[in-house]
């Protein structure tokens, strides 16, 4: 890790009118979490035309395909900026963890429904600013990872409902979105396209034309994007070794999943743990 990022500060918090108030490459070096009090902000992720509007709350992983930030003359927002291993170093262990991330990088924008939900994301913003601010705590660094574990907790508890919400929309969706849906429950386990096709009733030919069609990638494609997003969030994840890893992931050996990595993301497991260090 380079001098100048490590003297980036791990939090920063503050209010927000236009691009000029974030950090020059912010999104380089930032988890962006972003609550919009009004007007609006409108970006292009992965190609896809997004906005946020008033009352609504918007995160960014770090690193995320993000271009054409457009915002109102009426914007005004709260940003949360959290260090990209900051956060993934106190990410709590639990697996439901995995699927709200996951969640969170299709779909960047939460609609918060309630004043309270409104309320519950702002006081975690400055709980966590302050526990950052507090460095002459005594046990300052234990404090502020376990704010972090508990800020990332609350968001967890935050947008369970609209996560869940989603879910069962897609149940009931067409055929391609049910596919998608599928992928993310089962891809730590199920990695051939006949599976899901045999699930859904069609032929793996058919399921992989219907997902051309409507995203312009193949079901396959779709398979190893999900299988990836999971194995960089867990490799992320230092309280795992690598045998544990491909256990979870229900590879039959450590050394099928080494060459699985090494095919999707052009590296060992190692090679890419030591890239983070």
């Amino acid at each position: 890790m380079d001098g100048k990022e490590e003297e980036l500060p791990r939090i920063l918090m503050q209010n927000l009118s236009n691009a000029k108030g974030l950090p020059e490459s912010f999104n380089e070096n930032y988890h962006t979490h972003l609550f919009c009090h009004r007007g609006s902000i409108s970006f292009l992720f992965n190609n896809v035309q997004m906005k946020c509007k008033g009352n609504e709350f918007l995160f960014w992983f770090a690193k995320s395909k993000l271009t054409d930030l457009q915002f109102s003359k009426s914007f005004r927002a709260t940003v949360l900026l959290v260090k990209n291993q900051f956060l993934y170093d106190n990410i709590p262990d639990q697996n439901w963890g995995i699927d709200a991330n996951l969640h969170s990088r299709q779909n960047p924008v939460k609609k918060l429904n309630n004043q309270k939900d409104r309320q519950r994301v702002l006081t975690n913003f400055q709980l966590l600013n302050d526990k950052f601010q507090d460095k002459k705590h005594r046990f300052y660094e234990e404090v502020l990872k376990l704010q972090m574990r508990l800020f990332i907790l609350e968001m967890w508890h935050t947008f369970a409902n609209e996560y869940e919400r989603r879910k069962r929309t897609l149940q009931s969706g067409s055929l391609y979105e049910r596919f998608v849906h599928l992928v993310q429950e089962h891809c730590m386990a199920k990695r051939e396209v006949r599976f899901y096709a045999n699930t859904l009733s069609v032929t793996p030919k058919y399921l992989n034309f219907v997902c051309k069609q409507n995203s312009g990638v193949t079901a396959s494609e779709w398979i190893q994007r999900y299988t990836k997003e999971r194995i960089i969030l867990f490799l992320q994840n230092k309280n795992l070794n690598v045998a544990e890893i491909a256990d979870k992931m229900m590879f039959s050996s450590r050394s099928f999943f080494t060459r699985y990595v090494k095919k999707v993301l052009g590296t060992t497991p190692t090679e890419y743990r030591n890239r983070l260090e």
